[in-house]
């Protein structure tokens, strides 16, 4: 139970009617969620606007509402006005849950790629150190031992501050975060004293209806974490550094190959033998050692860059360091799973063009015997991306196994059809497999020694969405069975 004055507090406001001293017993921004007593915020979204539905919520019972234009409520409850709700929105959750941000040092990681990796990296460094870690990311909010399902990169602000909260009481003394372009936007993470901001790498991506509107917002957008931390952590190879960190108000520290950067790699070395991939490289600067990480390609040593320089303003031993980045794993990011001595099989998450090039130019730098990429595109989608991830695995994989994703509401064999457009744009050899776990039993039975095989599209998700159901199917599981079934059918051929 808080005062409406006491969660006003830091914000710009107008009282328009009633009193600010009044107690109010929760705050709420959804109009399916209001309780007696309760101050609301007005939010306007894409499609539903609850400054629409005041007589509705004053109806079930708000005591109190803040809007950011004039609305008729009756006298009986209080009505304030402020420039923007969503801002708004951030500071009054903060105080609603006394500040739990203040009560840990929080770092925000932004990027177009790299973000879920990198926030990994630095909760295993930071954990192997003694540190009892929080994280709210991509694939899901680790709180203590407990782990929820992400549904966004960036929640509501109301959200991000209950799981600051939850952490406090866990006793957690840091939270990492992947902070998204539009959560920046919408001001999800207005008022939260960043100790640490992270800018990983930019390219053209979320530009549209509903996202951003140009290249340069998009940009402008990602730069705003570095108004709001203390530290900043900037990747200074990537071309559009100076674009996302203009006008920045933090102390800045650059990582890259680049000779001006603080944390230099160097003597870069991709590590190959039959089942492992990995990276090694030499560090210096700030931080003066070598480094082995068992996640393959370059992107790979600009997230541990971004880790190291982490860890240091944590003071983390070189040892504990070293010891942490050789097993940190991120599931659904390039996650070798064992099946052969032979060949190498992974699961990957690139589900568009863009991270599925990424992707296979990465493995093929590895020189496999052939690598063999399966994946298929979610339907409702865009055909663009399909005909653009069909040329992509045509044109860089040797062996593409197009099968199903998430089919939605469209038929399975529609979209593999529309892969194939794509795919005829190249010389690349494919086979359709429409059953996503009989292209998992082909890829694994005719694998051959030296191969590179990649799951790609599904990475962490553990479902398979048709006809608006999502029934299980997590691939780490379709692959055991695979195996036993092969274990088993060889057993009876004996």
């Amino acid at each position: 139970m808080k005062t409406v004055s006491e969660l006003l507090e830091g914000l710009q406001y107008e009282v328009i009617k009633g009193d600010t001293d009044r107690t109010v017993s929760d705050l709420v921004c959804d109009t399916r969620k209001v309780t007696e007593g309760c101050l609301f915020v007005c939010v306007k979204g894409a499609s539903y606007d609850s400054h629409e539905h005041v007589d509705e919520i004053v109806q079930k019972g708000a005591a109190a509402v803040v809007a950011e234009r004039p609305v008729t409520v009756p006298d009986r409850v209080t009505l304030i006005l402020v420039k923007d709700t969503r801002y708004a929105l951030a500071l009054l959750s903060a105080a609603w849950f006394d500040h739990p941000a203040d009560k840990m040092k929080v770092i925000g990681v932004t990027g177009t790629k790299g973000k879920t990796t990198t926030t990994y990296m630095v909760k295993g460094i930071l954990e192997h150190a003694g540190y009892k870690v929080g994280l709210i990311g991509t694939i899901e909010i680790i709180i203590g031992e407990k782990h929820i399902p992400a549904s966004h990169t960036t929640p509501e602000s109301w959200q991000i501050q209950e799981y600051f909260a939850r952490m406090v009481t866990e006793g957690c003394q840091v939270c990492v975060m992947e902070v998204s372009s539009q959560g920046l936007m919408m001001h999800r993470t207005a008022g939260i004293p960043f100790e640490i901001g992270i800018f990983t790498n930019l390219s053209p991506d979320h530009i549209g209806p509903g996202e951003h509107a140009s290249f340069e917002e998009y940009a402008a957008c990602k730069g705003l974490l570095f108004k709001q931390c203390r530290i900043g952590i900037a990747n200074v190879d990537d071309p559009h550094f100076d674009m996302v960190l203009q006008g920045h108000t933090c102390e800045l520290e650059t990582i890259g190959f680049s000779e001006k950067a603080d944390y230099r790699a160097s003597n870069m070395e991709l590590i190959g033998r039959p089942g492992y991939m990995g990276v090694r490289y030499r560090v210096s600067g700030k931080v003066n050692m070598d480094v082995e990480i068992d996640i393959p390609g370059k992107f790979s040593v600009y997230n541990s860059l971004v880790a190291i320089a982490v860890c240091e303003h944590f003071k983390v031993a070189e040892a504990d360091l070293k010891e942490a980045l050789r097993v940190v794993k991120v599931k659904g990011r390039i996650e070798m799973v064992k099946v052969s001595d032979e060949f190498i099989l992974m699961i990957d998450y690139a589900h568009n063009a863009m991270s599925l090039e990424s992707l296979l130019e990465t493995l093929r730098e590895y020189h496999p015997e052939r690598l063999v990429c399966v994946f298929g595109c979610g339907g409702n989608r865009s055909k663009l991306r399909r005909y653009e991830m069909g040329e992509v695995s045509g044109r860089l994989a040797d062996l593409t196994v197009i099968t199903s994703d998430n089919p939605r509401y469209e038929d399975p064999q529609a979209i593999i059809d529309d892969i194939k457009i794509g795919m005829a744009k190249t010389d690349g050899k494919y086979v359709e497999i429409k059953d996503r776990k009989e292209a998992i039993r082909y890829v694994i039975s005719h694998g051959r020694k030296g191969d590179v095989i990649v799951l790609a599209g599904k990475g962490h998700e553990d479902y398979q969405e048709i006809k608006g159901v999502k029934y299980p199917m997590d691939e780490r599981v379709l692959i055991r069975e695979v195996l036993e079934e092969l274990a088993e059918e060889q057993k009876k051929g004996k």
